[in-house]
Order: C-alpha cells, then sequence, then structure tokens
C-alpha cells in the first residue's frame, strides 16, 4: 500500500506528467479498504448510490443526509486516495448560499475532501462561489445523469450540433476554479478536443481513450449491477454468481444441519 496522501495538488502534477489518473465510485468501509490497497488515485462517493445500492431508477432521489452517510463511511477506511463526494440534486442549485453551506457540510461533516458538481456554463457561477471559500470541486460536464429528463435518458452528448456547446461548458467549468472535470458520454475525439485545451485535468466515462484519467462505478466493473450496461462498462470480474453460490450453500447447510459445526460453535 502507497504511504502518501493523494491531494489536488498531486492531481495537478498527474496531468502535466502525463500520469493517466484512476477513480473508481465507492460507498462504504470494505470497499473503500480494498480499492485503496489496490492503488486507485481517486475515490468518488458518487450519487450513482441511489441506482446501484439504493434501487431508485436516477439519481435523482439521493440526499444530503445519505450522501453524507456514505462519504462518512468511506472515510473511516482512511484512504490515501483522494476522495470526491457527489453534491446531489437539488443540494446546490437553488441558491449560492446553500451551494456553499452543503458543500461546507459534505467537506465539514463527511470528511470528503472535494465535491462535484454536475453542470458547465449554466453551473460556472456555483463552482465559482464554492472554489472561492477554498473547498475543491471537480466539474462533470456532457451526459450529467441529474439533467436526465431534460436530456431524455441516458444519451451520448456532443453530437447533432452540440459539440461547441459542451467545449464552451468545459472551459467554463476550468475558468470558475474547478481542480478537474468529468466528461461523460461524449464522443472520443470531442473529449480528445477538451483534453488538449484544457489545462486542468479531464476524467472520462465513455468518452474515449484521450482523457486525462478513467472513472467507472464499481458494482459495474464487478458485475453485481444488473440494470443496465453502457457500452462504455469493461467488467473485471463476474462477483454475482459468485456470491449465489457461496448463499445457496449456506442456505443448503443450514437447512440439511451441516453448519454450524463443533468449529463454529462454542463449549
Amino acid at each position: 500500500m502507497r504511504k502518501k496522501k493523494i491531494t489536488i495538488p498531486d492531481i495537478l502534477q498527474m496531468k502535466q506528467e502525463h500520469s493517466r489518473i484512476s477513480m473508481l465510485t465507492s460507498y462504504d468501509y470494505p470497499f473503500t479498504r480494498i480499492m485503496d490497497a489496490a492503488g486507485v488515485d481517486i475515490i468518488l462517493v458518487g450519487d450513482s448510490v441511489g441506482v446501484v445500492v439504493a434501487g431508485h431508477e436516477t439519481t435523482l432521489p439521493v440526499t444530503m443526509d445519505e450522501m453524507l452517510y456514505h462519504v462518512r463511511a468511506v472515510r473511516r477506511a482512511e484512504p490515501k486516495a483522494l476522495v470526491v463526494a457527489d453534491m446531489p440534486f437539488m443540494s446546490y442549485q437553488i441558491s449560492i448560499e446553500e451551494a456553499c453551506r452543503n458543500c461546507g457540510r459534505m467537506i465539514k461533516e463527511g470528511g470528503a475532501e472535494a465535491v462535484k458538481i454536475e453542470g458547465g456554463m449554466n453551473m460556472a457561477h456555483v463552482i465559482r462561489a464554492v472554489s472561492s471559500i477554498d473547498i475543491p470541486v471537480m466539474g462533470h460536464v456532457g451526459l450529467t445523469p441529474q439533467s436526465i429528463h431534460r436530456m431524455g435518458g441516458y444519451k451520448v452528448q456532443g453530437r447533432m450540433g452540440q459539440a461547441d456547446r459542451i467545449v464552451e461548458d468545459a472551459h467554463a467549468v476550468q475558468a470558475a476554479g474547478a481542480f478537474s472535470v468529468v466528461l461523460e458520454g461524449i464522443p472520443a475525439r470531442l473529449a480528445a478536443r477538451i483534453s488538449s485545451e484544457l489545462s486542468i485535468p479531464t476524467i472520462g466515462i465513455g468518452a474515449g481513450p484521450e482523457c486525462d484519467g478513467q472513472v467507472l462505478v464499481i458494482h459495474d466493473i464487478l458485475g453485481l449491477c444488473e440494470k443496465y450496461s453502457p457500452k462504455f462498462v469493461k467488467r473485471y470480474a463476474e462477483l454475482e454468481p459468485i456470491i449465489s453460490a457461496a448463499v445457496r450453500q449456506y442456505v443448503s447447510e443450514v437447512k440439511d444441519g451441516t453448519f454450524p459445526t463443533p468449529e463454529h460453535s462454542f463449549s
């Protein structure tokens, strides 16, 4: 396990050194402990928890209190990775004052080291205000899941004349003070252009290989999410059948009386 804690300056330096940045989502203590020991650079406590853990169809129902619960659980693992917390829907859109207060809670009460805010030009004023009080902000443009109703679903963005707008969004996020930006669900060529133009790191998800880093949802790469399987997801393991087999064996042994044995009992 690495000894050095990863910080915002480290992430910025990785861009300058052309060192790829690895980011994964985590929502609890055991997964965080495992992935941090494996060397991931950034842990995102994503509002995707609402879909892959709570079973919602979208991220929209996730609340501040729920996010704070999961951020605290992640921080208890004392990860060396940088911990970034998603700001849930309607926690930052109402007013600058409320955005700063809620982002501050994520740092002060949750223990996050940065927050992630969705939106480009329309949210630049929020990113600027939050950054100005020394809360590091990761931006998020392209396919923004909290805008699913406007977009008409989880559809690739940046086509049909939208490319220039997404480039403008990315530049607006950088100008507002974000230390990095997630590029989600956009054509690879567009992501490459944005990555070459920005001085801050880009983290891609469904945005091709030319971003400065990549992020995926942990449940997706482990084969634990049955709701969907986007084209950009690579499954590195299929844990569902392994877990299912273990549970089936446990149930069988309880039913036939072979568990527990004297080995698992107290005298």
